[in-house]
């Protein structure tokens, strides 16, 4: 009697089992198909391709939605349109949650927000990054605004999650309304070109309300996002490169706020970089690619930029020295002369917050002539957007190393990681001109009276540049005070680096006790 109970039980488990994977891989090889001819992977292939072989482990997988409106009585599917589980990628756990756009259009139901909430919940408990891979076309309109509840569940665990967990977000496929803005509080976004879009309206509701014709992709594709909103970090060619790239960026974290990035094995050797000494043109106004440094100062190969497309007048990434993960943030003389703006003041803030929520030391390679000057950047408040940079910077408690290579002026100065807002070292090339404003500009203020009293004022006005810059545009007044702690070579920054690095190993710094700080947004 007992035996044949089991083998019933058996039995029917192993029909849940077949009729639950034809349900979530869309109900049938035609479902699949048709999300093969759209360029796109079903979302079991996904999960599969990104984690380690063998190590998926489901959690949900009978779950249903409970609506009997509008038909959906007659509609059912285990899972109910979103695979949520946790797995490894490269022996490291994580949790993840994959879209099914082929049930219900990936659209989101009461369960379907339960099941991404309990494995977020996990997260939060157990230490490790969360993955959405997301492919829906928003709420389910059936159910009315317990799909909308169901938003907010996830929304607020976001939030909760902020700063605990890394979270990283890979739209596959369509995120409109309402579901833009759980990967807009995620730590990373990544989007795949011509497969996937944001927008909180659609092209339709922006025609009718605006008169603007717009396509899905012009409106909130990839490159849209990655060039001129900065929605996105990252623009990926194929879902293949997106998911390859989820794993490139998880090796630079760690697992959660409590611990450190992984270390490469690393060996030194001659850690001397000669072709950084002829990196900085001999005319202080010609450009030169900030990217050149950053690849002669870091392990080779181990640069992985962020927001690479996005105010290109500021780089931004994560690389490894000497085996280990570390933030960079720089300058980049070679776009607008690498001056801060409003964007790339947002775009550094930003970044400088995650690596200092998640333990991974900052460098700063700055060159910089100033603020962008301008009624559209006055305007549109680069006073309180270059703000986010300054507060970023001043609240972070980890490492923080600069390197001046050329220029650092006026309140750019102080805002770049400068001795005076928390910096633990800060280095400079002979090349490095410190000071509150460009000669020429300070000679004319300084200088104003003799200059139009001389005979030439145009030789009067170059003797008088080449006083201020003898005086003041060289890094040795701020090294006398203190505020630069080394004159160094370019070729032996590496070296300076690792060194000081390892000497901040165990900082230790705490801020005032507050509930929390009021950055201005």
């Amino acid at each position: 009697m007992e035996n044949t109970k089991q083998l019933s039980i058996a039995d029917k488990y192993a029909e849940l089992q077949r009729k639950n994977a034809e349900a979530l891989l869309g109900g049938g090889e035609k479902r699949v198909e048709a999300q093969h001819k759209k360029g796109k992977l079903t979302a079991r292939e996904r999960v599969s391709l990104l984690l380690d072989e063998g190590s998926f482990e489901e959690i949900g997988k009978f779950v249903m939605h409970r609506c009997k409106d509008f038909g959906l009585d007659k509609e059912y599917y285990l899972g109910d349109g979103v695979i949520t589980g946790y797995g490894t990628v490269a022996g490291r756990l994580v949790y993840v949650f994959s879209q099914d756009f082929t049930v219900f259009g990936g659209s989101l139901s009461e369960t379907y927000a339960e099941k991404i909430c309990k494995i977020m919940d996990l997260a939060m408990q157990n230490g490790a990054p969360v993955i959405g891979l997301n492919d829906s076309g928003g709420a389910r309109i059936q159910e009315g605004v317990v799909s909308l509840a169901g938003y907010a569940d996830i929304f607020y665990r976001n939030t909760l999650a902020s700063g605990v967990v890394p979270q990283i977000s890979a739209i596959m496929g369509p995120c409109a309304g309402g579901a833009v803005y759980s990967p807009a509080i995620t730590d990373f976004i990544m989007m795949v070109e011509n497969t996937s879009y944001m927008f909180v309206t659609g092209p339709k509701v922006v025609k009718t309300v605006t008169n603007e014709e717009v396509t899905s992709e012009e409106l909130g594709g990839a490159s849209t996002h990655s060039t001129k909103s900065g929605v996105t970090h990252f623009a990926v060619a194929n879902e293949l490169e997106c998911i390859q790239l989820i794993k490139d960026l998880l090796s630079y974290m760690p697992q959660n706020c409590e611990e450190d990035a992984p270390r490469l094995p690393y060996e030194a050797t001659n850690e001397t970089r000669e072709v950084l000494d002829s990196i900085i043109p001999e005319n202080p106004n010609q450009p030169y690619d900030m990217r050149e440094v950053i690849e002669g100062i870091i392990d080779e190969g181990s640069f992985l930029e962020v927001h690479k497309n996005f105010a290109e007048n500021m780089v931004v990434g994560f690389a490894r020295l000497a085996g280990r993960s570390i933030g960079i943030v720089g300058n980049q003389p070679a776009v607008l002369a690498g001056v801060l703006d409003i964007n790339s003041s947002t775009k550094a803030a930003r970044f400088v917050r995650f690596c200092d929520s998640f333990n991974i030391p900052l460098l700063v390679l700055e060159d910089v002539p100033g603020f962008l000057p301008g009624t559209d950047q006055e305007w549109n408040a680069i006073i309180t957007n270059g703000a986010k940079l300054l507060y970023a910077f001043s609240e972070a408690t980890v490492p923080r190393i600069t390197v001046i290579t050329r220029k650092a002026y006026g309140g750019a100065y102080d805002v770049m990681n400068s001795k005076h807002i928390g910096a633990d070292m800060n280095y400079a090339w002979p090349t490095a001109e410190i000071a509150v404003m460009g000669a020429k500009g300070a000679s004319e203020i300084i200088f104003k009276k003799e200059i139009d009293e001389a005979e030439d004022s145009e030789a009067k006005l170059q003797e008088k540049v080449e006083e201020y810059t003898r005086k003041f545009a060289t890094p040795y007044r701020a090294a006398h005070r203190g505020y630069v702690d080394e004159v160094i070579m370019p070729s032996e920054t590496r070296q300076k680096l690792i060194r000081a690095f390892q000497m901040l190993e165990n900082k230790v710094a705490t801020l005032p006790k507050k509930k929390h700080g009021n950055i201005p947004l």
